[in-house]
Protein backbone atom coordinates (compact mmCIF):
# COMPACT_ATOMS: atom_id res chain seq x y z
CA UNK A 1 0.00 0.00 0.00
CA UNK A 2 1.13 3.37 -0.35
CA UNK A 3 2.12 6.05 1.71
CA UNK A 4 -0.83 7.61 3.50
CA UNK A 5 -2.17 10.78 1.48
CA UNK A 6 -3.17 13.14 4.36
CA UNK A 7 -5.77 14.79 2.26
CA UNK A 8 -7.77 11.36 0.89
CA UNK A 9 -11.29 12.04 1.71
CA UNK A 10 -13.84 9.54 2.91
CA UNK A 11 -14.59 7.66 -0.15
CA UNK A 12 -10.38 6.87 -1.06
CA UNK A 13 -9.79 5.87 2.14
CA UNK A 14 -12.95 3.25 2.10
CA UNK A 15 -11.31 2.08 -1.11
CA UNK A 16 -7.98 1.50 0.80
CA UNK A 17 -9.70 -0.25 3.93
CA UNK A 18 -11.81 -2.70 1.05
CA UNK A 19 -8.02 -3.24 -0.88
CA UNK A 20 -6.49 -4.18 2.33
CA UNK A 21 -9.38 -6.25 3.68
CA UNK A 22 -9.65 -8.22 -0.05
CA UNK A 23 -5.40 -8.70 0.54
CA UNK A 24 -5.85 -9.65 3.93
CA UNK A 25 -3.09 -7.05 4.75
CA UNK A 26 -2.52 -5.73 8.41
CA UNK A 27 -0.20 -3.69 7.83
CA UNK A 28 -2.23 -1.88 5.28
CA UNK A 29 -5.17 -1.93 8.07
CA UNK A 30 -2.99 -0.58 10.73
CA UNK A 31 -1.88 2.39 8.20
CA UNK A 32 -5.56 3.27 7.50
CA UNK A 33 -6.75 3.53 11.02
CA UNK A 34 -5.42 6.49 13.44
CA UNK A 35 -4.14 5.67 16.42
CA UNK A 36 -6.98 6.91 18.44
CA UNK A 37 -9.71 5.19 16.22
CA UNK A 38 -13.08 3.37 17.10
CA UNK A 39 -14.50 0.96 15.35
CA UNK A 40 -18.18 -0.12 16.06
CA UNK A 41 -20.26 -2.76 15.67
CA UNK A 42 -23.76 -1.57 16.43
CA UNK A 43 -25.60 -5.09 15.86
CA UNK A 44 -23.58 -7.67 16.77
CA UNK A 45 -23.83 -11.22 17.78
CA UNK A 46 -23.02 -12.77 21.24
CA UNK A 47 -19.39 -12.69 22.18
CA UNK A 48 -18.58 -10.57 19.09
CA UNK A 49 -17.53 -6.71 20.86
CA UNK A 50 -19.61 -3.70 19.84
CA UNK A 51 -16.85 -1.19 20.10
CA UNK A 52 -12.87 -1.82 19.49
CA UNK A 53 -10.84 1.42 20.81
CA UNK A 54 -7.76 2.01 19.08
CA UNK A 55 -5.26 0.86 16.00
CA UNK A 56 -3.46 -2.24 17.74
CA UNK A 57 -7.43 -3.41 19.10
CA UNK A 58 -9.08 -3.03 16.36
CA UNK A 59 -6.13 -4.04 13.63
CA UNK A 60 -5.34 -7.37 16.72
CA UNK A 61 -9.20 -7.67 16.00
CA UNK A 62 -9.17 -7.90 12.39
CA UNK A 63 -5.84 -10.19 11.74
CA UNK A 64 -7.42 -12.54 14.54
CA UNK A 65 -10.60 -12.58 12.35
CA UNK A 66 -8.69 -13.38 9.21
CA UNK A 67 -6.90 -16.17 10.90
CA UNK A 68 -9.87 -18.10 12.51
CA UNK A 69 -12.65 -17.31 10.13
CA UNK A 70 -12.79 -19.22 6.71
CA UNK A 71 -13.82 -16.24 4.92
CA UNK A 72 -12.05 -14.29 2.18
CA UNK A 73 -13.41 -11.36 0.38
CA UNK A 74 -12.72 -10.84 -2.94
CA UNK A 75 -14.64 -7.62 -3.92
CA UNK A 76 -17.43 -4.86 -2.86
CA UNK A 77 -19.78 -3.33 -4.75
CA UNK A 78 -21.53 -0.21 -3.43
CA UNK A 79 -24.98 0.41 -3.91
CA UNK A 80 -25.39 4.00 -2.24
CA UNK A 81 -23.02 6.51 -1.10
CA UNK A 82 -24.33 9.36 1.12
CA UNK A 83 -22.14 13.02 2.18
CA UNK A 84 -23.31 14.02 5.64
CA UNK A 85 -23.01 17.67 6.62
CA UNK A 86 -18.87 16.88 7.76
CA UNK A 87 -16.64 16.28 4.61
CA UNK A 88 -14.95 13.98 6.61
CA UNK A 89 -17.52 11.34 6.62
CA UNK A 90 -19.87 9.32 4.57
CA UNK A 91 -22.51 6.76 4.77
CA UNK A 92 -22.00 3.98 2.29
CA UNK A 93 -24.14 1.28 1.84
CA UNK A 94 -22.33 -1.11 0.15
CA UNK A 95 -22.39 -5.44 -0.37
CA UNK A 96 -18.72 -7.46 -0.07
CA UNK A 97 -18.57 -10.05 -1.60
CA UNK A 98 -16.73 -13.05 -0.68
CA UNK A 99 -16.09 -17.06 -0.51
CA UNK A 100 -16.02 -19.18 2.22
CA UNK A 101 -12.58 -21.36 1.81
CA UNK A 102 -14.08 -24.47 3.73
CA UNK A 103 -17.34 -24.78 1.63
CA UNK A 104 -16.62 -23.26 -1.81
CA UNK A 105 -19.34 -21.11 -1.50
CA UNK A 106 -19.79 -17.41 -2.07
CA UNK A 107 -21.71 -15.44 -0.43
CA UNK A 108 -22.63 -11.53 -0.43
CA UNK A 109 -22.46 -9.91 2.81
CA UNK A 110 -24.88 -6.38 3.21
CA UNK A 111 -23.51 -3.89 5.20
CA UNK A 112 -23.67 0.06 5.86
CA UNK A 113 -20.54 1.84 7.18
CA UNK A 114 -20.22 5.67 8.77
CA UNK A 115 -16.69 6.15 7.95
CA UNK A 116 -15.02 9.79 9.07
CA UNK A 117 -11.88 10.30 8.37
CA UNK A 118 -8.80 12.78 9.68
CA UNK A 119 -5.46 13.32 7.74
CA UNK A 120 -6.19 10.22 5.75
CA UNK A 121 -6.96 8.16 8.40
CA UNK A 122 -10.34 6.06 9.57
CA UNK A 123 -11.25 7.82 13.25
CA UNK A 124 -14.73 6.71 13.31
CA UNK A 125 -15.92 3.45 11.66
CA UNK A 126 -19.56 2.63 12.55
CA UNK A 127 -19.89 -0.61 10.71
CA UNK A 128 -23.50 -2.09 10.76
CA UNK A 129 -23.16 -5.46 9.37
CA UNK A 130 -26.04 -8.07 8.61
CA UNK A 131 -24.74 -10.34 11.48
CA UNK A 132 -26.95 -13.38 10.28
CA UNK A 133 -25.46 -13.25 6.61
CA UNK A 134 -22.12 -12.94 8.63
CA UNK A 135 -23.42 -16.33 10.62
CA UNK A 136 -24.47 -18.31 7.66
CA UNK A 137 -21.48 -17.06 5.85
CA UNK A 138 -19.46 -19.18 8.41
CA UNK A 139 -22.10 -21.88 8.55
CA UNK A 140 -22.88 -20.64 12.29
CA UNK A 141 -25.96 -19.50 11.93
CA UNK A 142 -27.11 -21.58 14.91
CA UNK A 143 -24.42 -19.71 17.43
CA UNK A 144 -25.78 -16.21 16.33
CA UNK A 145 -29.26 -16.79 16.91
CA UNK A 146 -28.54 -18.39 20.32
Amino acid sequence: MEPIEPTAGPRDVLEQYRRAAIRQSTEDMRRLYAVDAVHEFPFTAPGVPSRLVGREEIVGWIAAGWRSMPLRFERYRTIASHDTGNPQTVIVEQEAIARNTSSGREFTLPNIVVLTVRDGQITHLRDYVNVLAAADATERAANALG
